[in-house]
């Protein structure tokens, strides 16, 4: 998948089926409008061989620009998690457009002309049933297919039903990972939760209890962190795939008001991990952060949730 920023630089496809959208999480609502969009544009290619099927997304997204007051956003993917959630699905073009203010009080006319036909050379366009653009979001299906012929490209818009018999959104995935509910989130993402970021030192409590964990650092700090508590993890690590347990919480055992870390505690692994970039996949949810009466009492947890973790991991692999 080729990714540009912008699109002044770029010499646009000689034929592109487009969609567009902030597409946060890529879940299996999004997937059913990208699904037609890889569909239409392996149709065309039979037309046309150099025909492109072409995402066309926003950075930042859009609410962080129009009301940066609100700070209680939070997303499912950063952008290099929803750019790699994207060439997996088979799409041929990500155009990155970087959202300003400049460009939010585009009219839907101007945004047409100068991204979609100047910009893109669009032959289809393909969108959600509600999707909107545009200043003030005034921009609609009814007017793209109002203007076809004056635009030079057809409009299929996905139905109501087609993505609402899913059940699913982005604010629902959100919900069900701040209740712990991870099955629920993998399920509407068709994909395991993932958390990336580089290893940084702790306090080494957990290699003095038998434990050792890796602090992870997460640099984009708008991305959703779920609920506090154990979870079975995958860790992927040099192109290999380990098992493990993940701690979110405030270390209540051993102090008060301590900051919230992100530990990871890799099975089966020995090596130094200071520096390195892990990319964990939560795929269990095991139980809720709790206040240990001692060291050892919560040593004999850690026992317990490992034992635990490898039998969620398990059936997980097998089902």
């Amino acid at each position: 998948m080729k990714v540009q920023h912008g699109i002044t630089q770029y010499a646009p496809p000689s034929y592109a089926i487009v969609t567009e959208g902030t597409f946060d999480g890529v879940h299996i609502g999004h997937r059913k409008i990208l699904s037609s969009l890889v569909t239409a544009a392996q149709q065309a290619k039979q037309i046309d061989p150099c025909a492109e099927s072409v995402v066309i997304t926003f950075w930042p997204h859009p609410r962080l620009v129009l009301f940066p007051e609100q700070q209680d956003l939070k997303l499912l993917s950063t952008f290099a998690e929803k750019t790699e959630a994207l060439a997996t699905i088979g799409i041929d073009r990500l155009v990155v457009l970087p959202f300003d203010k400049t460009f939010s009080n585009l009219t839907p006319e101007e945004y047409v002309q100068q991204i979609l036909i100047a910009g893109l050379n669009t032959r289809q366009l393909i969108i959600g049933y509600d999707h909107r653009f545009g200043k003030n979001r005034t921009g609609d299906f009814n007017f793209l297919k109002n203007n076809e012929k004056r635009f030079g490209f057809t409009v299929e818009e996905i139905p109501r039903q087609d993505v609402e018999q899913v059940g699913v959104s982005s604010t629902k995935i959100r919900h069900a990972l701040l209740q712990g509910e991870i099955a629920t989130a993998n399920r509407y993402l068709a994909a395991p939760y993932s958390l990336s970021g580089k290893v940084v030192r702790g306090n080494q409590l957990g290699r003095a209890l038998g434990f050792p964990t890796a602090n992870l650092y997460i640099s984009e700090t708008y991305k959703l962190i779920p609920k506090d508590g154990i979870y079975a993890v995958r860790v992927h690590l040099h192109q290999k795939v380990y098992n493990g347990m993940l701690y979110i919480g405030v270390r209540s055992t051993i102090g008060n008001q301590l900051e919230r870390s992100i530990e990871v505690n890799i099975f089966d692994f020995e090596g130094d991990l200071y520096d390195k970039f892990l990319k964990i996949e939560l795929i269990a949810y095991l139980r809720g952060e709790e206040k240990f009466d001692s060291l050892e009492t919560m040593k004999q947890q850690l026992y317990r949730d490992r034992e635990n973790a490898l039998r969620a991991l398990h059936k997980t692999t097998i089902s």
